[in-house]
């Protein structure tokens, strides 16, 4: 029961942060305007995402990699929109 709970909880946390940036890339691709996004949190996302990946990839973890890999792409999207609508 505790695993399952505890698989619940981390396979939870690993579609919302996953997921994070994708209602402010809708916007962004909607808008096409990214000039309330900071510049400095894109970066931070990307960085975030990049050592989170690593760390999976050192201590094998598969949700680890999956997770952050999407989520590292996801970042690369919006720094690409935040030079293309600059």
């Amino acid at each position: 029961m505790v695993s399952l709970i505890v698989n619940i909880v981390g396979y939870s946390a690993a579609v919302i942060g996953t997921s994070l940036m994708l209602p402010q890339v809708i916007k962004s691709i909607r808008t096409k305007s990214l000039r309330d996004v900071s510049s400095g949190m894109l970066v931070l996302y990307f960085l975030n995402c990049l050592l989170w990946f690593i760390y999976g990839i050192l201590i094998i973890a598969y949700p680890v990699i999956i997770t952050n890999a999407i989520a590292l792409l996801i970042s690369i999207i919006q720094i690409g929109l935040k030079i293309k609508y600059r």
